[in-house]
């Protein structure tokens, strides 16, 4: 079984898709995913969704671009994420790409989330776009070890994310790792520990290889599995269920409501 560790499937693209997402996920043998917060405001959906279907967890958190709608402090992001569907709080973050003019106030949006992990008890879920130096040490003052999460769509150098191990963190790789020419991503892949590896989509976004520019679903998670296995040596069957366990012993409320 493999578990898409990280998706928007709240997002229109694939709510579109209805019956057919789900049959797709049951027949490429993904068994959970997690649909990861971008605002306070598509929550709701999200909720919905997760509700209606046993095998869909849901995380609370304003995303870096995001620069409108609610932007929620540590108590409030606490206060949502008492719901039992909420296993995580996130995605958050840091994103110079996107915001190069900002970097102030992305900070202190990405410490409050920090906080209410701390608050929940509940991992964080950290995007970080070239702004890596930051987001290791935002999440080093802040303590950020006490609770632990993932570094999703893991993109940086080996250095980096030996830092990140050293926090307690777990390295999600994307449809990226596909990419012929993903070479510094390919590399950590294949030498992050195996009780730390992550597998994700980020759909709608990023497709894997043989899907590269099409619209991406949880379905595809496997091709993500099938090239890191391909990258260490080993059969598919180890990645799925590494990172099938992996999941569970990270968010701990997705367990205890398989």
């Amino acid at each position: 079984m493999f578990i898409d560790s990280h998706c928007h499937i709240d997002s229109a693209e694939l709510i579109e898709k209805g019956e057919a997402l789900f049959d797709a996920m049951h027949a490429a043998d993904v068994g959970y995913a997690l649909c990861a917060g971008v605002s306070i405001e598509s929550l709701p959906q999200a909720l919905a969704i997760a509700r209606a279907r046993r095998n869909i967890f849901c995380a609370v958190g304003v995303h870096p671009e995001n620069t409108e709608g609610e932007d929620p402090g540590a108590e409030r992001l606490a206060e949502l994420a008492a719901d039992p569907l909420v296993v995580a709080i996130g995605e958050t973050g840091l994103d110079y790409y996107w915001h190069k003019d900002r970097p102030e106030w992305q900070r202190e949006r990405f410490r409050q989330h920090i906080r209410a992990a701390k608050l929940t008890g509940k991992p964080l879920i950290v995007h970080t776009r070239e702004a890596a130096e930051d987001t290791v040490r935002l999440l080093r003052e802040e303590g950020a070890d006490e609770v632990g999460g993932v570094m999703h769509c893991f993109t940086e150098s080996w250095a980096i994310a030996e830092e990140a191990l050293a926090l307690g963190f777990h390295l999600s790789f994307s449809g990226i790792v596909t990419f012929k020419n993903a070479t510094q991503v390919k590399e950590v892949a294949s030498r992050v520990p195996l009780d730390r590896l992550l597998i994700e989509t980020d759909s709608p976004y990023l497709a894997p290889v043989p899907y590269r520019g099409k619209l991406n679903e949880p379905a595809y998670v496997a091709h993500v599995a099938v090239e890191i296995a391909k990258l260490r040596g080993v059969p598919v069957e180890e990645i799925a269920a590494a990172s099938s366990a992996n999941f569970f012993a990270l968010f701990k409320a997705a367990a205890a409501r398989r």
